[in-house]
């Protein structure tokens, strides 16, 4: 991309060369996440605090593929690995980083993507090549091995399913909790139900709009998944506690993007057990007038997930080659590197968390 709001630009350009610690990847799988458009057309005017790599840049996100050549002291790793290229670079020497809390480094940023201060630069410039590409050079830090059972598109779902999931792992989602998730048919909250089948959750309940993807998500697994449509009118919280019998939910995600109406987000609080967690990884844009003083009396907790470690990502992979995770639910919708801005433009056509758009560069 050259110009904000300009379409991309396919151009050839030197393979890179790995650094002492990095991979160089063989592309063959980047996914399209439905935020990507806003990313590239409105990203510096909503959050002007949050930069783009320099321009002219290379994207990508979600890449996956295989090891073509690896740096001098990377020994863990070899060429024709089956990896997935988790975005997220930390500088490894900050305070976070050194205590391995890396999401929350200080120079935190998305290769190919955007960064969450003006730190990330130097970020950006060590590791400018997104998944956009033929080839890419990442940090080992960042790979996930893929088992044979795992395609590279289904991988090149791993950013967002890998959000629901780290979400579910600060949780606690256990056999013997319920989980209600709104926004359950959409491409994050899909990776909540499924997770939610995976990690042994009890209950599970969902709330959208489109009743026909309800059904869809409901037939993952009929007897632990129920669901309701928010354009039936009835209040989830009422619902969620004559589902769970006056029990109430023990984990509610909230995985709504920025311009959902914040009613059902207030109404999946309040249908909170005493001790019930609400997590936040839609990013829900605005202000919440939440009752704290209820929050106190029944120690409900609010907080934010964002994005996944690499560890979180092979916990990833290992479920799905152990047949936990079922990612055969996702209809691959395929573009080569050349069609990108159609893939780009086409995603709000997507069937909602079912569809999955890919570039196979």
């Amino acid at each position: 991309m050259h110009m904000v709001g300009c379409p991309m630009e396919l151009e050839d350009i030197p393979v890179p060369t790995p650094g002492p610690q990095d991979v160089l990847v063989r592309v063959r799988s980047c996914g399209i996440v439905p935020n990507l458009a806003n990313i590239l057309s409105n990203w510096p005017t909503w959050f002007p605090e949050r930069p783009l790599p320099p321009l002219p840049a290379i994207f990508g996100l979600d890449p996956a593929g295989e090891i073509a050549a690896v740096g001098s002291q990377v020994h863990a790793w070899k060429a024709g690995d089956r990896v997935y290229v988790n975005p997220g670079r930390y500088c490894g020497g900050c305070r976070a980083c050194r205590y391995g809390d890396h999401i929350n480094c200080t120079h935190y940023t998305f290769n190919g993507y955007f960064g969450f201060s003006e730190k990330s630069l130097p970020i950006f410039q060590a590791y400018p090549y997104g998944g956009l590409g033929e080839y890419m050079t990442a940090p080992q830090y960042s790979l996930v091995s893929l088992p044979d059972s795992v395609t590279y598109d289904q991988a090149s779902r791993f950013g967002y399913l890998g959000t629901a999931y780290s979400a579910m792992r600060k949780a606690g989602v256990a056999p013997g909790k319920n989980l209600l998730v709104n926004g359950i048919s959409g491409t994050l909250g899909l990776g909540g139900a499924l997770f939610g089948l995976a990690m042994g959750a009890t209950r599970i309940l969902g709330t959208a709009r489109n009743k026909g993807l309800l059904e869809r998500v409901k037939a993952l697994a009929p007897s632990r998944i129920e669901v309701l449509s928010l354009e039936d009118g009835r209040s989830i919280d009422e619902w969620a506690l004559e589902v769970t019998q006056g029990q109430g939910i023990d984990i509610f995600i909230d995985a709504s993007g920025p311009g959902a109406p914040h009613e059902s987000f207030l109404q999946g609080m309040r249908s909170l057990r005493r001790g019930g967690q609400t997590i936040d990884i839609g990013a829900a844009a605005g202000s919440l007038p939440v009752d704290i003083h209820t929050m106190m009396d029944c120690q409900h907790s609010l907080a934010g997930s964002l994005w996944f470690s690499a560890g979180e990502g092979q916990d990833m992979a290992d479920m799905a080659a152990a047949g936990l995770l079922d990612l055969s639910v996702f209809e691959q919708v395929k573009f080569p590197l050349a069609k990108v801005n159609e893939a780009i433009s086409g995603i709000e056509n997507r069937n909602g968390g079912f569809g999955n758009f890919v570039v196979n560069p």
